[in-house]
Protein backbone atom coordinates (compact mmCIF):
# COMPACT_ATOMS: atom_id res chain seq x y z
CA UNK A 1 0.00 0.00 0.00
CA UNK A 2 0.95 3.16 -1.09
CA UNK A 3 2.69 5.27 2.47
CA UNK A 4 1.14 8.28 1.45
CA UNK A 5 -2.11 6.68 2.05
CA UNK A 6 -1.02 4.53 5.12
CA UNK A 7 0.26 8.20 6.44
CA UNK A 8 -3.54 9.82 5.58
CA UNK A 9 -5.07 6.40 7.15
CA UNK A 10 -3.55 6.48 10.35
CA UNK A 11 -3.72 10.56 10.85
CA UNK A 12 -7.59 10.09 9.72
CA UNK A 13 -8.17 7.44 12.77
CA UNK A 14 -5.19 8.98 15.46
CA UNK A 15 -6.07 12.73 14.96
CA UNK A 16 -9.64 12.85 16.83
CA UNK A 17 -8.24 10.42 19.40
CA UNK A 18 -5.55 12.82 20.28
CA UNK A 19 -7.76 16.09 20.06
CA UNK A 20 -10.47 13.78 22.54
CA UNK A 21 -7.51 13.24 25.12
CA UNK A 22 -6.21 16.75 24.49
CA UNK A 23 -9.74 18.01 25.38
CA UNK A 24 -10.13 15.85 28.60
CA UNK A 25 -7.06 16.58 29.94
CA UNK A 26 -7.32 20.61 29.39
CA UNK A 27 -10.84 19.90 30.67
CA UNK A 28 -10.07 18.04 34.37
CA UNK A 29 -7.38 20.71 34.62
CA UNK A 30 -9.84 23.05 34.70
CA UNK A 31 -12.42 21.95 36.35
CA UNK A 32 -10.76 20.95 39.85
CA UNK A 33 -12.49 22.63 42.63
CA UNK A 34 -10.73 25.44 44.41
CA UNK A 35 -11.29 24.10 48.46
CA UNK A 36 -10.27 27.19 49.50
CA UNK A 37 -12.59 29.45 47.32
CA UNK A 38 -15.46 27.12 47.38
CA UNK A 39 -14.87 26.87 51.48
CA UNK A 40 -14.99 31.13 51.68
CA UNK A 41 -17.89 31.14 49.31
CA UNK A 42 -20.19 28.58 51.49
CA UNK A 43 -19.04 30.44 54.70
CA UNK A 44 -20.17 33.88 53.50
CA UNK A 45 -23.16 32.71 52.41
CA UNK A 46 -23.91 31.33 55.53
CA UNK A 47 -23.25 34.14 57.87
CA UNK A 48 -25.17 36.50 56.07
CA UNK A 49 -27.98 34.49 56.73
CA UNK A 50 -27.12 34.10 60.18
CA UNK A 51 -26.82 38.10 60.54
CA UNK A 52 -30.32 38.14 58.91
CA UNK A 53 -31.29 35.34 61.31
CA UNK A 54 -30.12 37.62 64.10
CA UNK A 55 -31.64 40.70 63.06
CA UNK A 56 -34.83 39.41 62.19
CA UNK A 57 -35.23 37.17 65.27
CA UNK A 58 -33.54 39.94 67.67
CA UNK A 59 -31.34 37.27 69.31
CA UNK A 60 -27.96 38.10 70.78
CA UNK A 61 -26.60 34.70 69.66
CA UNK A 62 -26.89 32.74 66.36
CA UNK A 63 -24.85 29.78 65.97
CA UNK A 64 -24.48 26.44 63.78
CA UNK A 65 -22.66 23.21 65.13
CA UNK A 66 -21.82 21.05 62.64
CA UNK A 67 -20.78 16.88 63.01
CA UNK A 68 -18.07 15.68 61.92
CA UNK A 69 -15.24 12.76 62.75
CA UNK A 70 -13.26 13.35 65.63
CA UNK A 71 -10.65 10.56 65.43
CA UNK A 72 -11.22 6.51 66.09
CA UNK A 73 -11.56 4.30 68.92
CA UNK A 74 -9.37 1.66 69.88
CA UNK A 75 -9.41 -1.35 69.26
CA UNK A 76 -12.83 -1.30 66.81
CA UNK A 77 -11.37 1.63 64.63
CA UNK A 78 -15.38 3.04 64.29
CA UNK A 79 -15.16 6.54 63.93
CA UNK A 80 -16.00 9.14 67.17
CA UNK A 81 -19.10 10.95 66.69
CA UNK A 82 -17.74 15.02 67.04
CA UNK A 83 -19.56 18.33 66.61
CA UNK A 84 -18.06 21.48 66.82
CA UNK A 85 -19.51 25.13 66.31
CA UNK A 86 -18.67 26.22 62.87
CA UNK A 87 -20.57 29.36 62.57
CA UNK A 88 -21.33 31.93 64.67
CA UNK A 89 -22.37 35.69 65.03
CA UNK A 90 -23.31 37.24 68.61
CA UNK A 91 -24.19 40.98 69.53
CA UNK A 92 -21.77 43.34 71.20
CA UNK A 93 -21.34 42.51 75.01
CA UNK A 94 -22.86 38.72 74.58
CA UNK A 95 -19.76 36.47 74.85
CA UNK A 96 -18.95 33.86 72.08
CA UNK A 97 -19.24 30.13 72.60
CA UNK A 98 -17.07 29.24 69.41
CA UNK A 99 -13.92 28.72 71.05
CA UNK A 100 -15.93 26.44 73.93
CA UNK A 101 -17.30 23.98 71.42
CA UNK A 102 -14.78 22.19 69.63
CA UNK A 103 -14.82 18.39 68.42
CA UNK A 104 -17.20 17.35 71.25
CA UNK A 105 -17.98 14.11 71.61
CA UNK A 106 -22.10 13.61 70.45
CA UNK A 107 -22.55 11.34 73.43
CA UNK A 108 -22.39 14.06 75.63
CA UNK A 109 -25.59 15.23 74.43
CA UNK A 110 -27.24 12.61 73.42
CA UNK A 111 -30.49 14.03 75.24
CA UNK A 112 -30.51 16.92 73.15
CA UNK A 113 -29.28 15.35 70.03
CA UNK A 114 -31.57 12.64 70.60
CA UNK A 115 -34.85 15.02 70.61
CA UNK A 116 -33.29 17.14 67.60
CA UNK A 117 -32.91 13.75 65.52
CA UNK A 118 -36.52 12.90 66.35
CA UNK A 119 -38.38 15.80 66.30
CA UNK A 120 -36.13 18.71 65.08
CA UNK A 121 -36.75 21.24 67.05
CA UNK A 122 -36.02 22.34 71.19
CA UNK A 123 -37.77 25.01 72.54
CA UNK A 124 -36.59 26.72 75.81
CA UNK A 125 -38.21 29.85 76.34
CA UNK A 126 -37.35 29.90 79.73
CA UNK A 127 -34.02 28.01 81.15
CA UNK A 128 -35.07 28.57 84.58
CA UNK A 129 -38.81 27.13 84.39
CA UNK A 130 -38.76 23.70 85.53
CA UNK A 131 -41.82 22.37 83.42
CA UNK A 132 -39.72 23.04 80.19
CA UNK A 133 -37.59 20.27 78.82
CA UNK A 134 -33.91 21.35 78.38
CA UNK A 135 -32.49 18.08 77.80
CA UNK A 136 -29.22 18.79 79.66
CA UNK A 137 -28.58 21.87 78.59
CA UNK A 138 -29.67 23.90 81.28
CA UNK A 139 -26.33 24.13 82.97
CA UNK A 140 -24.64 25.41 79.75
CA UNK A 141 -27.57 28.04 79.25
CA UNK A 142 -26.22 28.99 82.82
CA UNK A 143 -22.43 29.02 82.03
CA UNK A 144 -22.72 30.95 78.54
CA UNK A 145 -25.49 33.27 80.46
CA UNK A 146 -28.46 31.87 77.97
CA UNK A 147 -32.36 32.80 79.48
CA UNK A 148 -33.51 31.59 76.36
CA UNK A 149 -32.86 29.42 73.72
CA UNK A 150 -33.98 27.70 70.71
CA UNK A 151 -32.78 25.02 68.57
CA UNK A 152 -33.35 23.52 64.97
CA UNK A 153 -31.66 20.58 63.80
CA UNK A 154 -30.18 21.31 59.98
CA UNK A 155 -30.72 18.44 57.78
CA UNK A 156 -30.12 17.40 53.75
CA UNK A 157 -32.43 17.03 51.29
CA UNK A 158 -32.41 13.42 52.08
CA UNK A 159 -33.12 13.94 55.98
CA UNK A 160 -29.27 13.33 56.94
CA UNK A 161 -28.80 15.51 60.20
CA UNK A 162 -25.95 17.12 59.73
CA UNK A 163 -25.59 20.11 62.41
CA UNK A 164 -27.70 22.61 64.99
CA UNK A 165 -28.66 26.17 63.79
CA UNK A 166 -29.05 27.56 67.33
CA UNK A 167 -30.50 30.97 68.60
CA UNK A 168 -29.58 32.47 72.49
CA UNK A 169 -31.37 34.84 74.52
CA UNK A 170 -28.98 36.32 76.75
CA UNK A 171 -30.83 39.62 77.89
CA UNK A 172 -34.50 39.09 78.10
CA UNK A 173 -36.52 35.90 77.65
CA UNK A 174 -38.02 35.27 74.53
CA UNK A 175 -40.88 33.09 73.60
CA UNK A 176 -41.24 32.50 69.64
CA UNK A 177 -44.01 31.43 68.34
CA UNK A 178 -45.08 28.53 66.25
CA UNK A 179 -45.07 30.83 62.81
CA UNK A 180 -41.47 31.88 64.41
CA UNK A 181 -40.27 28.45 64.53
CA UNK A 182 -41.53 27.23 61.22
CA UNK A 183 -39.84 29.64 59.82
CA UNK A 184 -36.59 28.98 61.56
CA UNK A 185 -37.49 25.77 60.00
CA UNK A 186 -37.08 26.97 56.63
CA UNK A 187 -33.99 28.73 57.15
CA UNK A 188 -32.22 25.67 58.60
CA UNK A 189 -33.50 24.00 55.66
CA UNK A 190 -31.99 26.58 53.65
CA UNK A 191 -28.60 26.55 55.37
CA UNK A 192 -28.70 22.49 54.99
CA UNK A 193 -28.81 22.51 51.41
CA UNK A 194 -25.48 25.25 51.50
CA UNK A 195 -23.91 22.80 53.80
CA UNK A 196 -24.04 19.45 51.96
CA UNK A 197 -23.09 21.69 48.41
CA UNK A 198 -26.14 23.70 46.80
CA UNK A 199 -25.57 26.98 45.75
CA UNK A 200 -28.43 28.40 47.06
CA UNK A 201 -29.29 29.55 50.43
Amino acid sequence: MNPVIIASLIAGLLGPIVVLLAKHYIDSRQSKPDIIAEALETSDKVMMKLDVIKEEFVADRVWITQFHNGGNFYPTGKSMAKFSVIYETVNIGIGSIQSMFQNIQVNLFSKSINELQQNNTIQIPDYKDPSIATFGLKYIAEDTGCKSGYLIAIKTIDDKFIGILGLDYSKKKTKLDVDQINHLINYATAIGGVLSGSKEV
